[in-house]
């Protein structure tokens, strides 16, 4: 079992969130518990899609891009 931290925040009457140490995992819910089952639910849809979708050999390349 990894741990993660989950930043969230209120957009109206919602509780939306994302995992800080995989910034692609967002979600919402109604309330802070639902929230938490969404991304929970979100990292496991992203893990089994990242296995689908990258290839065994992933080559890599730092790039310098400029701030705005």
């Amino acid at each position: 079992m990894t741990r993660f931290t989950l930043a969230y925040w209120l957009d109206g009457e919602w509780f939306v969130g994302r995992l800080e140490e995989r910034p692609d995992v967002v979600s919402q819910g109604k309330t802070l518990s639902e929230l938490e089952d969404n991304i929970r639910e979100a990292y496991q849809l992203m893990t089994e899609t990242d296995s689908d979708i990258i290839p065994a050999s992933v080559n890599k390349k730092e790039i310098l891009l400029e701030a705005s």
